[in-house]
């Protein structure tokens, strides 16, 4: 993150290990010891002067360390979608921030079986509206990998082109907000060839050698998408343009 603020490098693929978004400021859980992301994000503002960051969570599994993290604050806005019910039972609709917080937390629970078409459209009709209207001056994104549809601890869909389009979705707002100030953090990822050939396709579209992850078909959402993101938008509409 210091090198991306300062220019040195034009955007970062941190491979962390262990995971840390289920880390709290005096707790470890679910595999993750110190909440990387949030770490980074703390630093952002508290070292480098930064007033708005966005952390976009896309793990299977809700950051529940990174949302309670800055729950009480707009400097740093957290969104997540998440398989829902599971582990760690966090990440409900409305949860959405206190006090300087409030409206400054978007979640996105959806149930099992969940694929590209729906992450897709949470992303075209929620995550970016808002997104463009905070105006994040950095990108952070807790890259977990568990939503691939082979994941042995998860339910998702997800194949590795559809992170390839998310990632691509998420270099376009860097690129309009930030001057393409982005850097991505490992999470979850427990099916290893699902791992590897995912993270490859994020990693080629951020080098811009995989021309397939540009294209966005905007297939119709699942039902059961269509309501999630129909939820999400009455509850933040209130406050945001959607």
């Amino acid at each position: 993150v210091k090198a991306v603020l300062e220019d040195e490098i034009d955007a970062a693929f941190v491979f962390a290990r262990p995971p840390g978004h289920h880390a709290e400021a005096d707790r470890t859980s679910g595999f993750c010891l110190l909440n990387n992301i949030a770490i980074a994000a703390a630093y952002a503002g508290a070292e480098k002067g930064l007033e708005r960051v966005l952390v976009l969570d896309w793990d299977l599994h809700h950051g529940n360390g990174t949302q309670r993290s800055f729950y009480d604050r707009r400097d740093v806005f957290y969104m997540s979608l998440h398989q829902h019910p599971h582990f760690p039972g966090t990440g409900s609709f409305a949860e959405t921030g206190n006090a300087e917080g409030k409206g400054f937390n978007v979640n996105v629970p959806l149930p099992a079986g969940r694929g590209d078409r729906d992450y897709l459209e949470v992303f075209r009709e929620v995550f970016l509206p808002i997104a463009r209207q905070y105006n994040p001056e950095l990108v952070l994104v807790s890259a977990g990998f568990d939503p691939y549809y082979l994941d042995p601890l998860g339910g998702m869909k997800v194949t590795a082109e559809g992170f390839g389009r998310m990632t691509r979705h998420l270099l376009d707002l860097a690129d309009e907000c930030c001057g393409g100030r982005i850097a991505f953090v490992l999470e979850g990822g427990y099916h290893l060839e699902g791992l590897r050939d995912s993270v490859r396709v994020v990693l080629d579209t951020m080098l811009e050698e995989n021309g397939k992850s540009s294209v966005d078909p905007g297939e119709a959402p699942s039902p059961e998408g269509k309501a999630a993101i129909d939820k999400a938008k009455q509850i933040h509409g209130e406050l945001w343009r959607l």
